[in-house]
């Protein structure tokens, strides 16, 4: 349903305080041709309210001969900002960027980060970030998870489909998602609300089981009939299945890239706003299914780059895959078991 304005704003005044915006600070809403209309009215009325003085930097999509989908993560190729030093400079000289956009996993985004500058991606359709609106308890949740995930030397994940993955930790940091950014050189994701790190590179081993009903982004589908990932030395060697392979397959090595194929971020939901059978209520270009990364114990993993952890790898091909009813351990301890988080 849709929302009206007021409450939009008040919810973008919520997270904005949150994010410890304050008077005379320069807020850049950074937009493209895909951003939400209401999303950019509203944040900007709220920033202005709170002080804020508010630039809006409008820039041009790009990759579009090479995405296979409308999704802006489903291609990581250039950006925007890609040899723009003119926008890097307006960025890095804000205190706050509203990426509306979608800015991910690029050197330009590390470079505005290091020089302190904060950046909350919100792109989801309005009423969606109504729905997750972020808070402190959301916070003080995923932290006490990261803690957990960053003091372990390995996560096990299981389930009764027939997952079974080692991942040995300690090469890459813990990361928190819980919606809004409260420190200097701080990313979030508004909605989001979920711990993950990556797993030690070249070391995860073992067979995923992606189970009818899991899904598939940016398919941003469920999934028919399950898929096996046979997973040695960090790589996701055969992809077997019926139909939901198939095509996850023949998605993959549109990218020719053998990086594809490398397992990426690792962690569970801790969102209990987002929910799993939200995906077939939206129509796909409206959303980049957020719930389905989010939702209260699931098991999210990714295929693909880890440059956003601070390694090297960079490939074009993302694709996050949260599953449910698994069993997730750090050192032996249950943190999440079929699907239920225990904390």
């Amino acid at each position: 349903m849709a929302i009206s304005d007021y409450p939009f704003i008040e919810a973008w005044r919520q997270v904005l305080t949150l994010s410890r915006l304050e008077a005379g600070q320069t807020v850049t809403i950074l937009t493209s041709a895909s951003t939400h209309p209401q999303t950019l009215s509203c944040a900007t009325i709220a920033a202005q309210s709170l002080g804020a003085i508010v630039n809006r930097l409008d820039l041009p999509p790009v990759n579009g001969d090479k995405a296979l989908s409308r999704d802006a993560l489903a291609y990581l190729g250039t950006t925007p900002l890609t040899g723009n030093h003119a926008a890097i400079a307006a960025l890095k000289a804000s205190d706050l960027v509203l990426d509306l956009m979608t800015l991910l996993f690029s050197p330009e985004q590390h470079e505005i980060l290091q020089a302190g500058t904060k950046i909350l991606l919100a792109v989801e359709p309005p009423e969606v970030l109504m729905r997750m609106v972020p808070t402190l308890a959301d916070k003080t949740r995923v932290t006490a998870a990261a803690a957990r995930i960053q003091a372990a030397g390995e996560m096990r994940v299981r389930s009764a489909a027939g997952t079974d993955l080692r991942c040995p930790l300690g090469e890459f940091p813990a990361i928190s998602e819980y919606g809004f950014v409260d420190e200097p050189g701080r990313w979030d994701h508004w909605p989001s609300g979920f711990a993950l790190t990556w797993p030690d590179e070249g070391g995860a081993s073992g067979r995923i089981v992606i189970d009818r009903g899991d899904i598939l982004l940016p398919q941003k589908c469920y999934v028919d009939d399950p898929i096996t990932l046979t997973v040695e030395n960090g790589y996701a060697v055969r992809i077997e299945g019926g139909l939901s392979a198939d095509l996850l397959n023949d998605y993959m090595a549109s990218f020719d890239d053998p990086e594809a194929y490398a397992i990426s971020h690792i962690g569970w939901g801790l969102q209990p706003r987002a929910r799993w059978s939200t995906l077939g209520l939206y129509d796909r270009e409206a959303t980049i299914g957020m719930d389905a990364r989010a939702f209260e114990g699931n098991f999210l993993f990714s295929l693909g780059p880890n440059n956003e952890a601070g390694g090297n790898r960079t490939t074009a091909c993302h694709i996050d895959i949260p599953l449910r009813r698994c069993t997730v351990s750090l050192d032996g301890r249950d943190m999440v078991v079929d699907g239920k988080v225990l904390d």
